[in-house]
């Protein structure tokens, strides 16, 4: 934590420091902050946010990147005559997780188009998640599994 409240310090001073003090300047900041803090770490001692920062712009790539992916493929449902839609409500077992982790697990499903977090079951170990197209429900699980639930653990915790 010391260490993210440095970065974003850096990344104020940085920001008050060019002519303008835009959102801009403050990421620039925030990178150059965060570069400069890491080639300080053997004075400074070691930690696991650089870790930690590298996997939350991992998760963040690859959001973005399922974002325009289900964007484009809705898009392409919607301007085809002819509706291939084979749309289900699919089980997905969960890991043991907080009420945070399935709260953000449900809400990145949902961001997503063509999926929407429909319910939790009590002892959060299923998320029943209706599709826009099911063809083979264990290989949408497991890419929900692997992809989502798994990038999503590793920046929680």
């Amino acid at each position: 934590m010391k260490m993210f409240v440095a970065n974003l310090l850096l990344a104020v001073v940085w920001s008050l420091m060019s002519e303008r003090g835009t959102m801009f300047q403050l990421g620039v900041g925030f990178v150059f902050g965060y570069i400069l803090l890491w080639y300080l770490q053997p004075l400074i001692g070691h930690s696991g946010y650089f870790t930690k920062v590298l996997q939350i712009a991992r998760f963040l790539i690859f959001f973005i990147k399922e974002l325009i992916v289900a964007n484009l493929r809705v898009a392409w449902h919607v301007i085809t005559p002819a509706s291939f839609f084979k749309p289900g409500i699919i089980a997905v077992p969960l890991e043991e997780m907080s009420d945070l982790e399935a709260t953000l697990l449900a809400n990145v499903l949902t961001l997503t188009p063509g999926s929407f977090s429909v319910d939790l079951s009590t002892d959060r170990r299923v998320l029943y998640v209706h599709v826009m197209d099911v063809d083979d429900p264990d290989k949408v699980r497991r890419e929900i599994k692997e992809q989502y639930e798994k990038q999503l653990l590793e920046v929680m915790r």
